[in-house]
């Protein structure tokens, strides 16, 4: 297949290692091995214990168990462990689909929810989140376009906006699904991340045709490590092997023991991350209040991220190439996700650089609007 090109990496890849401030990234500040040992307990010993044979292509048992006892049904075969939530992603649609086969997706959306369907000759139907909604979900836009669908893509909370459901439209979205008889690819990579209450349970645990991606990527700091996970049916997993068995095999043993640590005490580090994002988040809203010519701030329920209206600006691509190259401070414009009269702001990391952030974008922002 060849695929369409993907902006977002391509922005990421451009500035990501180039600046000195993110106010763009989607996940949180991110952890060392020096804090996630200290954090977790890791020894010495453990570390040289580890023999650097191959895993099994599913994962080892005691990864799979801790995953799926932490974030699945407490069954180790239902789980298959992959590097980041992409791979999970790339694995389990090109599986389900074929060419021509009806899914339903978001509007705006992470790349990889479209870019592999549309490749593969899909039919994509549009479920739109609505800027005049805050970017709430309408069950409503859903039932127009799923009859018929093989498979419903989302991730709430929803990146780039933060949008979510609430518990009562989540058991609606999932019996919707179920009536349409299609599959549901829930990614909750951000599953941890909500401002306020309780996550979301899990549809794999009411839905027998949900298959669930997730990460270590953003609620937990820890990009680098490269783990991800699908946890659904038996006969999903076993028929991304086709796939699996050209392409990455199977997971480092080193990684799977780092994995099944967090798994096992995950909210030793998602917890204090998601303090400092919802402080940054105080933060915003009130430079937000402070800066109403510069900018429209929806209100975000999950995530580290959300998708605001930099006024005065028709497409904000040019205004965040500025800042990444004269001020050095990463801002992802909205073009990447469909919409370029927007950004994707990011809060969750260290609140200083955080500030300064804002600092920069509030001076950036006023000699363009003098400008203009």
């Amino acid at each position: 297949m060849k695929f369409e090109p993907a902006p977002l990496e391509d922005w990421m890849r451009l500035y990501y290692f180039a600046v000195d401030d993110d106010i763009g990234s989607s996940g949180v500040e991110d952890y060392s091995l020096a804090e996630l040992r200290a954090l977790l307990g890791i020894g010495n010993d453990e570390l040289d214990a580890v023999v650097f044979r191959d895993s099994t292509s599913f994962g080892g048992e005691e990864v799979r168990t801790a995953i799926a006892a932490r974030w699945g049904t407490g069954d180790p075969d239902k789980v298959m462990v992959t590097h980041g939530g992409s791979e999970a992603i790339y694995l389990v649609l090109s599986t389900l689909l074929e060419p021509s086969d009806a899914i339903v997706v978001t509007e705006p959306t992470y790349h990889t929810h479209t870019s592999i369907a549309r490749s593969m000759g899909c039919d994509l139907r549009v479920w739109p989140l609505r800027p005049e909604n805050g970017f709430r979900p309408d069950l409503d836009d859903l039932r127009a376009v799923v009859d018929g669908a093989k498979a419903v893509v989302v991730n709430f909370p929803h990146n780039p906006t933060g949008a979510s459901l609430t518990p009562a439209q989540r058991d609606e979205f999932v019996a919707i699904c179920a009536e349409a008889g299609a599959y549901l690819v829930w990614d909750q990579a951000f599953r941890e991340m909500v401002i306020e209450g309780e996550p979301l349970t899990d549809p794999v645990h009411d839905y027998d045709k949900a298959i669930s991606i997730g990460t270590l990527s953003k609620g937990y700091g820890l990009p680098g490590l490269r783990v991800g996970w699908a946890i659904g049916p038996e006969d999903v997993l076993r028929g991304t092997l086709d796939l699996r068995d050209r392409m990455t095999l199977h997971l480092s043993p080193l990684v799977e023991l780092l994995a099944t640590r967090v798994a096992r005490h995950a909210d030793l580090l998602v917890g204090p991350r998601m303090e400092q994002a919802r402080r940054n988040l105080g933060l915003l809203r009130q430079w937000a209040a402070d800066h109403p010519d510069l900018i429209d701030l929806p209100e975000p329920m999950g995530s580290a991220s959300t998708f605001p209206q930099l006024l005065g600006h028709t497409d904000t691509t040019g205004f965040c190439h500025d800042l990444a190259r004269e001020h050095r401070t990463l801002l992802v414009p909205g073009s990447c996700f469909g919409d370029p009269t927007r950004v994707r702001l990011g809060y969750g990391g260290p609140t200083a650089s955080f500030t300064r952030g804002l600092d920069t974008l509030a001076l950036a922002g006023e000699k363009a609007r003098v400008q203009n």
